[in-house]
């Protein structure tokens, strides 16, 4: 017994001598690493350490290992900045879902998720084997800009199955809620810090050649001539971070209306978020996430309102949670103009000057009409626009497959997102794809009416319109919104969040109290309150 207990005392003071030699050899390389001055080599050993415990995390609990993943979604650009457009950063993410995918499959099979049995299916299916039959187009540059383009169209549409099977109960959608109102906030109020202390902020001075012109561009006003930078945050494109905001805008405000009806303790915090993002939302420089939230916050209202659960005396409730989430709004915008007003009003004037209706310097008519159709009818001039150039040959990060494969861009594509379908998949895939997204919206708002005198109806349409914005109306303007990888990415886990909610609609739904009933214990409510 002497024997075995001095054996096991010996590998474990062995076992303790080899740690700390490890740790000391780390300990040794990272101040090595600092001595010298290579950032970069540091940045990408600390990511290293963080990917290797996201992995281990997600085949422990895939439910939060999908909210990590998330979590490096949206921070994945800022290290992207700072490590020269890496690569291997730039997959990380995709290794990521991966890992989660085959832990939601190993728990698939055990029988421990509830799987999604997805109505639109059937045309969903159908386009996906046309994208894969025209990976193989005779007309494509190359089967890598197939296998390019087929990722960017699908890999993160799994994400539904597993958005469907982590809502078990509605603490999982609070905590899904509550992590990226969080997150976003941060994302957005980086954004405004940006706005008024210049692009250098979050940008580094040696940032990749390819990323320079995302996010070193400023616009100005056509009649007073103000200079208002786009800013991008913590993201490598003030596109994607304009992008991201109306996501941002949208959940926030049906996240606002659910934790408000169901009297969740983090609603207060909600009011911060929305002001905050309101704010950056006139801070980007662009107008395109100017639109679509005036847009969203008229349509979202006369929602809230038809769905509202009149029935149990709440709809007053919403109604003032409306009127409280546009004041904060507003006071953001006068506190922003007061404090810095050079900033916004260069934002403004720029917004203004150029969206105003037959103003001089406006672009409303052409930005809305003119330009978008213009290139659709460009779609309609190329050669093989009958039956496609392939998947992928007008879809994002092209320009990586031809620097993989030293030759100049293929020559072709436009920037209507309907055309582009037109010149990768021809009329035949252009009609598939109208097919599958009228499938899903018909589907989805089946759903969501039947949410409504439900607390969840505020979040239901929440993604409903978030999915008919991103797959009908940005997708007037081009396909970059629909395949930039956070946009896609969250489009298909809300989906799967959306039929979800039905069954957490029939769970015993907590019955707001009237205010001379609050703070009551509970033998008097039992004896009716007296």
């Amino acid at each position: 017994m002497q024997l075995t207990m001095g054996s096991a005392r010996g590998k474990r003071q062995i076992s303790g001598l080899v740690m700390g030699l490890v740790v000391l050899g780390l300990i040794w390389e990272i101040a090595g690493w600092i001595i010298s001055g290579r950032d970069q080599t540091l940045i990408m050993f600390g990511l290293s350490l963080v990917v290797v415990a996201i992995v281990v995390h997600i085949l422990n609990d895939w439910r939060s290992g999908v909210l990590l993943f998330l979590i490096w979604l949206l921070f994945e650009d800022l290290a992207r900045k700072y490590l020269g457009n890496s690569m291997t950063v730039y997959f990380a993410k995709d290794f990521l879902i991966g890992v989660a995918y085959l832990s939601f499959y190993a728990a698939k099979r055990k029988n421990q998720v509830e799987v999604f049995k997805i109505p639109f299916l059937l045309p969903l299916a159908i386009f996906f084997w046309f994208a894969v039959i025209q990976v193989f187009n005779p007309w494509s540059a190359s089967i890598l800009y197939g296998i390019l383009g087929f990722k960017m169209y699908f890999y993160y549409a799994p994400l539904m199955l597993l958005g469907y099977a982590m809502m078990d109960s509605p603490a999982d959608l609070e905590r899904f809620l509550v992590i990226n109102m969080t997150a976003g906030t941060v994302i957005a109020g980086l954004g405004i810090a940006q706005a008024v202390l210049g692009i250098q902020f979050l940008t580094p001075d040696n940032i990749a050649p390819e990323l320079y012109g995302l996010t070193h561009t400023t616009r100005f006003s056509p009649l007073t001539h103000q200079a208002a930078s786009m800013t991008s945050s913590v993201f490598v494109s003030a596109g994607r971070f304009s992008w991201y905001l109306i996501l941002l805008w949208i959940l926030a405000m049906g996240a606002q209306g659910y934790m408000l009806l169901s009297r969740r303790p983090g609603a207060k915090y909600g009011f911060l978020g929305i002001g905050v993002v309101t704010v950056a939302v006139m801070l980007t420089g662009t107008r395109t996430p100017f639109v679509f939230v005036v847009a969203s916050a008229l349509m979202m209202t006369a929602a809230f309102l038809w769905g509202a659960p009149w029935r149990w005396g709440q709809g007053h409730r919403l109604v003032k949670a409306l009127r409280r989430s546009f004041f904060i709004g507003a006071v953001g915008l006068i506190l922003m103009g007061i404090v810095f007003p050079t900033v916004l009003g260069a934002n403004w004037a720029f917004v203004s000057e150029t969206l105003s209706f037959g103003g001089q310097g406006s672009e409303l008519q052409n930005r809305s009409w003119d330009y978008p159709i213009r290139n659709l009818e460009l779609a309609f001039q190329h050669e093989h626009w009958v039956e496609g150039y392939g998947t992928g040959m007008n879809s994002l990060g092209m320009q990586y497959v031809s620097r993989f494969l030293n030759e100049p861009m293929p020559n072709i594509g436009v920037e209507s997102g309907y055309g582009s379908l037109l010149i990768e998949f021809g009329i035949l895939g252009l009609i598939l794809w109208i097919t599958w997204v009228m499938a899903l919206l018909w589907s989805a708002w089946r759903v969501v009416k039947q949410l409504r005198q439900t607390v969840y109806f505020p979040i239901g349409f929440a993604i409903w319109w978030y999915a008919f914005v991103l797959l009908v109306l940005l997708l007037y303007l081009g396909l970059s919104p629909y395949q930039n990888f956070v946009n896609n990415a969250y489009l298909w886990l809300l989906i799967g969040m959306l039929y979800r909610l039905p069954k957490l609609a029939q769970m015993p739904q907590p019955v707001p109290l009237p205010k001379h009933a609050r703070g009551m214990a509970r033998w008097q409510l039992a004896t009716g309150g007296r």
